[in-house]
């Protein structure tokens, strides 16, 4: 089942800029920031509120560190912007083989790892209706697998 929207991600061309307008517009901080080489992005997960469910919103800035990530080229087609949205779940992989069962394509065989240790995959956006979409388990949450998962960069190009 899903929970929350986890996170709103959103590509740009310079992160330490970018977190600075939302910090000064919006008054929001980093909570936490991290490069993923897998996802190849440097990204920094600003904390938006709690929920009933012990997680929190976020919005995750990402820039990144690659030519050849598929943020960079997102970037290059589309400018900044919101590249996916990601909803909790407290359990991904169950999530996900739900979800697959529906028709609609997971672009992970298994979950992966994304920022602060989360466990996640993400679903086509032509699937999705245009949007790119994540699943996320939080990192403390524990699933019918026995692991731990929240959410990181995106792997999906569209």
């Amino acid at each position: 089942m899903l929970t929350r929207i986890d996170h709103i991600g959103i590509a740009c061309f310079d992160l330490d800029q970018t977190v600075e307008f939302y910090s000064r517009t919006y008054g929001f901080e980093v909570f936490h920031s991290e490069v993923n080489e897998e996802q190849g992005v440097r990204e920094a997960m600003l904390r938006i509120n709690g929920t009933d469910d012990g997680g929190a919103s976020y919005l995750q800035l990402l820039e990144p560190v690659r030519e050849d990530s598929t943020v960079a080229k997102w970037l290059q087609r589309h400018g900044e912007g919101v590249h996916h949205i990601a909803f909790g779940t407290a359990d991904v992989d169950a999530e996900a083989d739900g979800i697959r069962d529906k028709g609609v394509r997971v672009l992970y065989d298994e979950p992966r790892r994304g920022s602060m240790d989360s466990r996640i995959t993400f679903l086509h956006p032509k699937d999705c209706h245009g949007v790119l979409t994540e699943l996320v388990t939080s990192a403390g949450q524990h699933t019918s697998h026995g692991e731990a998962g929240h959410g990181a960069g995106a792997e999906a190009d569209h």
